[in-house]
């Protein structure tokens, strides 16, 4: 085969105590990226408020996003080439040099550069950190540890708004960025004492081309579909077809490198397309819930933003509750089981939000995204375990990260499409009313609207949302189906170690 070994066959024998250490400094790494988003979220109106150029806010979001995609994939086979520790200390020393540059930026282009580049290290720590938890713990033990690291994104998710805005109203803004200096240094500093790695001294051919050919396809391709509705038609038709040529010419060059980038034959396993294409699936069903309820809560039912917030507070309660529940029974199950769990409470989250209508009011909605957020925390828990324990160790460090990319991907693609169904649905019904539309979601605003409009136009975003939530049940039942794909036999106790 001819994907050699990078590194030996297993990681060397641990003591407890070393495990714990490199687990913590794994985690630290991990919260660190995990509440990088919901902490600057809250600090958002005061950095526009002060750096101006409010026309440039999503790409201050956009910029992290796409660089930490594109690069995900990336850092996955360099750390099968080179040593885990090697790369998650390099792009973790990334991310924390653009957090320091995020804090002295003097307008909004700069911030957006700094963001980049925050991104740019951001694409290790996931995989990387996720990678070297699997090597240390035996696929036995991986569900465990996979739901204590689960847990992460709720924490992040309650503890980020809330350090954002203490932060920003006694210390100041750029603080949101510095405050991960001492955790990324803290977590580099525990790695670098607790994990040992032996790598045997051999030339690589590292795939540069390779490298390049992915970032550009999987750039060009979540550019397009993120600033869809913003681009023209030949904008839009440009990078769909630079995505289009870069993955048909990194097809053909991969078959021929010796040390390929994206090892063509890991989609030859029945399991790794499961595993990716369930991974896709998940992350759109994820986005319908993430961007669209607190719309349907807010436009519809004319409730406030602490209730909308309440329903994806639900949902982040929901995921690391499933996460748990699968890592603590998957060794007597069957990674199947769990990833079809995952499936099962997807659909019946998205089977509410078609039911949905004003008078069920927000607890239904929460309701709703609490069974998306328990459908991820099983499905996602699935298969990271199935990607990692079906692989041998050389290659562990691209299957986690493909999977990690395909769903980062998914909530792109979910994304545009769910907008643009939005979109398309209310042109048909409210032609030339979305200024109006977006009064809805002020009540303020909406107070002055009058109860007559304010009635035809919420009946009309009510039913664009319905058929946002009819494709995210068919996405939800293509998850159910892709994860009833995985082998019936594969489990913690036939994972591969070698």
């Amino acid at each position: 085969m001819p994907d050699h070994a990078a590194l030996p066959a297993a990681p060397p024998a641990l003591t407890a105590a070393r495990r714990r250490w490199i687990m913590t400094a794994a985690m630290m790494a991990m919260f660190m990226a995990a509440v990088e988003s919901t902490i600057v979220s809250t600090a958002m109106p005061t950095i526009v408020a002060t750096l101006g150029d409010f026309h440039l806010l999503s790409w201050v979001f956009a910029a992290y996003l796409l660089t930490q995609a594109v690069t995900i994939p990336v850092y996955g086979r360099l750390a099968d080439l080179y040593g885990r520790k090697r790369v998650l200390i390099i792009g973790s020393g990334v991310f924390l040099m653009g957090s320091a540059l995020c804090g002295f930026a003097w307008n909004m282009p700069a911030l957006i550069a700094f963001r980049g580049l925050q991104g740019l290290g951001a694409g290790a720590i996931m995989p990387v950190a996720t990678t070297i938890v699997g090597d240390i713990y035996s696929p036995t033990e991986r569900g465990r540890v996979q739901g204590a690291i689960s847990s992460l994104w709720g924490v992040a998710a309650v503890t980020g708004p809330l350090l954002g805005a203490f932060l920003v109203q006694q210390v100041g803004w750029p603080t949101v960025f510095w405050v991960n200096l001492p955790v990324g240094v803290a977590s580099i500093l525990v790695l670098v004492l607790a994990l040992r790695e032996q790598r045997p001294p051999r030339p690589h051919s590292v795939d540069y081309l390779g490298s390049l050919l992915l970032m550009t396809a999987s750039s060009a391709l979540i550019l397009a579909l993120v600033q869809a509705g913003r681009l023209g038609a030949g904008a839009l038709a440009a990078l769909l077809a630079i995505a289009v040529l870069a993955l048909a010419i990194l097809i053909r060059h991969e078959r021929r490198h010796p040390e390929p980038m994206m090892p063509l034959e890991l989609w030859r396993l029945r399991i790794i397309v499961a595993v990716n294409t369930g991974a896709f699936a998940i992350g759109a069903v994820m986005m319908a819930t993430v961007v669209f309820v607190p719309t349907y809560v807010q436009g519809v039912m004319g409730g406030s933003a602490l209730l909308a917030g309440f329903a994806l507070a639900a949902m982040s309660m929901g995921w690391p509750l499933g996460s748990t529940l699968a890592g603590r029974l998957v060794n007597r199950s069957s990674y199947r089981a769990m990833a079809a769990a995952g499936g099962a409470g997807l659909v019946l989250g998205a089977a509410l939000l078609v039911a949905m209508n004003p008078a069920r009011g927000p607890l239904w909605a929460g309701s709703a995204a609490f069974l998306t957020g328990l459908g991820m925390g099983f499905g996602n828990t699935g298969v990271i375990l199935a990607a990692q324990s079906s692989v041998p160790f050389r290659q562990r460090g691209v299957a986690t990260s493909m999977g990690l990319f395909m769903r980062m991907l998914g909530q792109s693609v979910g994304a545009a499409i769910f907008g643009g169904i939005l979109n398309l649905s209310l042109a048909q019904r409210l032609p030339g009313a979305g200024d109006v539309v977006e009064r809805l979601m002020e009540p303020s605003q909406r107070a002055g609207l009058g109860a007559e409009a304010t009635a035809r136009l919420a009946q009309a975003v009510a039913a664009a949302l319905h058929q946002v939530y009819l494709v995210t049940g068919l996405l939800a039942l293509a998850a159910l189906c892709l994860a009833l794909l995985f082998p019936a036999g594969i489990n913690p106790h036939h994972g591969r170690e070698d």
